[in-house]
């Protein structure tokens, strides 16, 4: 053989050389693909989520879109409901008509406004006699009562929840049971 005819041929491969290039390329590629599908599902997963979390935040935007337009409103319920307990006890029966027309209209104006806000989800709370809740109720005073502890007495200002969200906690004074000094008068015995 000449130079030539060497030169032109190609040198053969190692017979270990052969085996370990296709192997090495179909392990790399076997992990490209699989971290490629953990690539996807991740992307999935995330789109997903994304999805769940737009959906679940215009649901509480459509549910509490009043929120701001609602505690603008709170000072005028206010208003309306110290207008009426200002009046005199007997403005049904004793008073002039113009009194009486003009405490009707209010009345009525105060129904109108606490029903539109319970058309649209807005709810007073905070009555005497509730049991006291830190979520709906601001506790203002405590005062010894007949009434057992943690009952609300007295309501200074009325409170509104919107859905499940509360707007303005009800301003309350609540009951810190009956005074140390009853208990102990009453088991008192008295002998003459």
């Amino acid at each position: 053989m000449s130079n030539d005819t060497n030169a032109q041929r190609e040198p053969a491969p190692d017979a270990d050389t052969a085996g370990e290039a296709p192997a090495l390329d179909a392990a790399a590629l076997e992990t490209e693909l699989a971290k490629a599908r953990d690539d996807l599902l991740r992307a999935l997963a995330d789109a997903e989520n994304t999805r769940r979390r737009a959906e679940r935040q215009a649901q509480e935007a459509r549910a509490y879109a009043i929120d701001r337009f609602a505690n603008d409103l709170l000072p005028v319920a206010d208003t309306l409901g110290r207008a009426l307990a200002a009046a005199p006890d007997d403005w049904r029966s004793g008073a002039d008509e113009t009194l009486r027309n003009i405490m009707a209209g209010l009345e009525m104006t105060e129904r109108a406004l606490v029903e539109t806000f319970a058309r649209h989800g807005l709810r007073r709370v905070g009555q005497s006699g509730d049991v006291f809740d830190p979520n709906v109720h601001q506790a203002v005073a405590q005062a010894p009562s007949a009434k057992p502890a943690g009952v609300v007495l007295d309501v200074m200002q009325p409170g509104y929840v919107l859905g499940d969200r509360t707007l303005r906690a009800a301003m309350v004074t609540v009951s810190a049971g009956p005074p140390a000094g009853a208990s102990e008068a009453q088991n008192i015995d008295i002998k003459v």
